[in-house]
């Protein structure tokens, strides 16, 4: 009983630390478009973070969540020693929470899901062995290094280049953007409101088919269009503003468009990411209970709460590290240009949810931004600080693998 107590005690404060890592590196990421563009203050994006981050996380965060990310490990293997799958989610949830510390200070935007599915690899590889890794999905996860930055770059090119050529470069741009923003609104919801429906509400235990989803996230779109729509009517040209920089009503328009996309995006990365620092935290307290190993635990509502602000406090504590990297450092943003980054990030989701490619939503968003600064040329991207942050990609795996043998061999010589 008391090995027990240990066991949950632990998980629990390493599950909050591995939450945090997640508010300061990866919903930093999510933000940072929005400061960056200076569509939200940094004190406003904490905000919008802590609501629509923590109410993601509780209400659709899980009602069961796999406790093996990704069937990266054969899980059969350890039926038979279930205290080295305990020593090995608290190495994993001990080492991803470091390693996300590291890179936050350093302002490193890093995948979550990589450092978690890294610090896993490597206690599998020492603890049970090296077959029990199941490298085919490694192999998939490092391609999507490659093709979810591509296709987010792609995409932000493409919808920047829209924006431009529809709007920017008109005679009277403001008439321009009155027209065709909402559809721009109604592109972005429907988008996001899918990404909410497919990644979010299935954690709930709601599957309403495809179909439905797409009808509902149509229907949901128009309406917040319509809203939108009557909202932009009402800002009218500011004159003296404008003679300082030229598109500035425009941008008021783009920057009504970035807070939505803002609070949506916050959500569904809330019940979807959240599972990276309570699915092991899951799988400890399932074993330490049953002393049984299972794939999939049901989790007490106290476990999803303890993510929810976890990722919270680690945006307002230690956040503006990688918001300054991704959305002041790369290239410069404006409401326009981040909401196509946005949008374009949150489209690449959509496509991977649809095709099971696993995708990260930094490598997503960074992907998109370059593709934004890369419709204004090659010169307006600092290649300096993009060739950190792949640096900082491919270190990820390695890195949470490392250190995740070294905490793996501590317990289990240390603990009961």
């Amino acid at each position: 009983m008391e090995a027990e107590i240990v066991y949950v005690v632990l998980a629990a404060l390493f599950g909050v630390f591995m939450a945090w890592g997640i508010g300061a590196n990866d919903v930093a990421n999510a933000m940072a478009t929005s400061v960056g563009s200076k569509a939200l203050t940094i004190r406003q994006a904490i905000l919008v973070a802590a609501v629509f981050e923590f109410l993601g996380a509780v209400l659709a965060g899980g009602e069961v969540t796999s406790t093996i990310r990704k069937g990266i490990v054969d899980t059969d293997l350890l039926s038979g020693s279930p205290e080295l799958l305990i020593y090995g989610m608290l190495a994993s949830l001990l080492s991803a929470g470091t390693w996300l510390l590291i890179a936050s200070r350093r302002g490193w935007p890093v995948s979550t899901t990589h450092t978690i599915v890294g610090a896993i690899v490597g206690f599998a590889a020492i603890g049970i062995g090296i077959d029990a890794v199941q490298w085919g999905q490694v192999g998939t996860i490092v391609m999507s290094w490659v093709v979810s930055p591509l296709t987010a770059g792609f995409i932000a090119f493409l919808i920047y280049n829209s924006v431009q050529r529809l709007i920017l470069s008109q005679d009277d741009p403001l008439a321009q953007a009155k027209r065709y923003v909402p559809v721009y609104i109604f592109l972005a919801a429907f988008t996001i409101v899918l990404v909410t429906i497919v990644k979010g509400l299935k954690h709930v235990g709601l599957d309403i088919g495809l179909t439905n989803s797409y009808m509902l996230a149509i229907g949901i779109a128009a309406a917040i269009a319509i809203v939108g729509a009557i909202a932009i009517q009402r800002i009218k040209p500011d004159r003296k503003a404008e003679k300082k920089a030229h598109f500035h009503t425009v941008e008021r328009v783009f920057a009504v468009l970035m807070v939505v996309t803002a609070c949506s995006m916050a959500f569904a990365h809330g019940s979807n990411d959240v599972a990276n620092a309570i699915g092991p935290l899951a799988a400890v307290i399932s074993v330490a209970r049953s002393g049984i190993v299972g794939a999939q635990s049901p989790l007490p509502i106290w476990v999803l709460v303890l993510g929810g602000t976890g990722i919270v406090v680690g945006l307002a504590t230690f956040g503006k590290h990688v918001i300054a990297t991704v959305g002041r450092k790369i290239t410069q943003l404006t409401p326009s240009r981040g909401f196509a980054a946005e949008l374009a990030a949150a489209t690449t989701i959509v496509i991977a949810s649809g095709t099971g490619i696993p995708v990260s939503t930094t490598h997503t968003l960074v992907g998109a931004v370059l593709g934004v600064g890369l419709a204004r040329g090659i010169e307006a991207i600092d290649l300096r600080v993009v060739g950190r942050i792949f640096v900082s990609w491919v270190v990820t795996i390695p890195a949470g693998a490392f250190l995740s043998i070294i905490f793996f061999l501590i317990f289990k010589s240390i603990l009961p």
